[in-house]
């Protein structure tokens, strides 16, 4: 029989960076390849991407990598993976078209994307799959049956049960579900973040209701945040400004391109005359609704700019409401709020939806109950979520009736290996560590760093410089002594002297011990600073000192 070892590199114990490995036999099939944004504590941190040592190392194995629906904690660590292991992409027609366009961002050319039905068949290396619609907040999402000799590996990534889906690029077909279940199960893979929420997340994932008054009553513009990738949302609001007769007009170039691919693929058609230009649009236009969108935090960075007027476009008048239809996510608290402070200093009308009324579109318990009452499989490996939460989506298990050794429950890198149909163990663990992108740029940023610039932000940096004769070591200059965010200097002289004459005998021991090292009397001097610094102030700055050596002619 095969031999199967399912793992996640990402997406286990924290929301975002779902990378998750089915490996049969000697192929690689990887599913997903995101980020998660960082906590606000990660300084200068513009994303964390998971650690896809494993999947380069073992490039000539991975046969596919699927890419279940064009969100950012699903497909925007593509680019790390692609520079150094050009690896086939297997995604929808939509998903296929926001790929390309990220890849183009970053130069990156003559990647094999293959365009494959929401619902369908196909095999990859003597491998047969079946992808199956799901609903979520973008079109053409997906999950996908692996099928092997011990049963399908089914990954149902991130969905709600919605038999009223409006749009046929959002519905699912249950019946598809129970015709997998019927054929045998191994696992199913299956994400935990609302696991937490009881009943079915549909249709409170539905805001017309709740910002619609908010339309019909406005005295002026109408302004909504939304995150860029959230397509659904983009419609509920399209729809209500053609019902309401008002023009729309997108501050984001990003959306407004992302809705002209849904209307070449004929997904959703915006009515006619019903988008404002750049070119018509002026500050003064009143009835419109401006839809403010933006991935992760940055949707409220740019709210907060248009609040305090900052922004080139746009400026808020009294008489505007502005919709908060974004909900906050980890690493966006901060922006939100002061987003949200700015925004009610202006006195605009300020509407915020309720989060314990209008959900994300995410399985809650009822959607987790009926996928396994359909799948009926034999192991359960709750995904994508905090470590409680895992935690919740396994009891969801229990209480249908599942026993504990059957319900899996892993970290990033623990390995589940199945043989003969039956969980051997989970013993294997790989090693992993985060990846911190630093900026646009493709920078991996040590820990060492971030606990510098913590320092920085916090405590300041104290730099002392000498110059030493290269000969013997006699300082010939100096020592300098500049501080930042620490002291007042005027204030502390004795502790700049003393951290000068600090530098001085640690060079002058050295050389007496003739152990005299630039790189070793640095850090002694740093060692020594730091203390004295910490018993003067309470204050644990970065200390810097640089040594420069020169040849002296005599």
């Amino acid at each position: 029989m095969d031999k199967i070892r399912i793992f996640a590199l990402g997406g286990l114990d924290e929301d975002g960076k779902n990378l998750y490995v089915v490996e049969i036999n000697n192929d690689l099939f990887v599913i997903e390849a995101g980020i998660k944004y960082p906590d606000t504590e990660q300084l200068g941190i513009e994303m964390i991407i998971p650690d896809m040592k494993y999947l380069i190392e073992n490039k000539d194995r991975v046969k596919a990598v699927f890419i279940t629906h064009a969100h950012d904690d699903a497909m925007a660590a593509l680019p790390y993976l692609l520079r150094q292991a050009n690896v086939p992409i297997y995604t929808t027609p939509l998903s296929a078209v926001m790929i390309e366009e990220m890849l183009k961002k970053q130069n990156i050319k003559e990647v094999k994307i293959h365009r494959i039905k929401r619902n369908g068949k196909l095999a990859i290396n003597g491998v047969n799959i079946r992808t199956f619609g799901l609903t979520h907040s973008i079109a053409d999402a997906f999950g996908l049956a692996i099928e092997t000799d011990q049963g399908a590996i089914v990954y149902a990534g991130e969905y709600i049960i919605d038999l009223n889906a409006r749009n046929a690029a959002f519905a699912c077909d249950i019946t598809e579900f129970a015709d997998i279940g019927k054929k045998g199960v191994l696992a199913l893979l299956t994400e935990s973040v609302y696991a937490e929420k009881p009943g079915f997340t549909a249709p409170n994932h539905r805001i017309t209701d709740h910002i619609e008054s908010a339309v019909e009553d406005a005295r002026g513009r109408v302004f909504i945040t939304l995150y860029e990738q959230n397509l659904y949302r983009l419609i509920e609001v399209i729809e209500l400004a053609n019902k309401y007769k008002k023009k729309i007009f997108f501050y984001n170039d990003n959306q407004r391109n992302l809705l002209r691919q849904v209307e070449k693929l004929g997904y959703y058609h915006v009515p006619a005359g019903l988008e404002l230009s750049a070119e018509k649009f002026t500050n003064d236009y009143t009835n419109a609704i401006i839809i403010v969108s933006a991935s992760g935090p940055n949707v409220f960075k740019v709210m907060h700019r248009i609040a305090i007027s900052e922004d080139t476009k746009l400026e808020l008048h009294s008489e505007d409401t502005v919709v908060i239809a974004s909900p906050v996510v980890p690493g966006t608290e901060r922006e939100a709020s002061k987003m949200e402070n700015e925004l009610y200093k202006e006195g605009v009308r300020v509407v915020t939806l309720d989060r314990k009324k209008i959900f994300s579109m995410h399985a809650s318990a009822e959607d987790i109950k009926m996928m396994l009452s359909l799948l009926k499989p034999k192991y359960f490996i709750p995904i994508h979520g905090e470590y409680r939460q895992l935690i919740v989506n396994a009891n969801i298990a229990l209480d249908s009736g599942y026993f504990a050794d059957r319900i899996v429950v892993l970290d990033n890198g623990q390995v589940a290996l199945f043989e003969d149909k039956v969980l051997k163990n989970t013993s294997t663990i790989l090693p992993l560590e985060d990846l911190m992108i630093d900026g646009n740029e493709s920078l991996d940023v040590s820990g060492m760093v971030l606990k510098d610039r913590e320092a920085l932000s916090t405590d300041g940096a104290i730099v002392v410089g000498v110059v030493v004769n290269y000969a013997t070591k006699e300082v010939i200059g100096g020592p300098d002594v500049q501080s930042r965010g620490v002291i007042y200097l005027k204030e502390a002289d004795y502790i700049v002297k003393e951290i000068g004459n600090i530098v001085e005998r640690v060079i002058i021991d050295a050389v007496a011990a003739n152990k005299y090292e630039n790189m070793s009397v640095r850090m002694d001097a740093k060692d020594k600073i730091m203390r004295y610094v910490l018993k003067e102030t309470g204050k644990r700055p970065m200390i810097l000192p640089v040594i420069v050596e020169i040849n002296v002619n005599e």
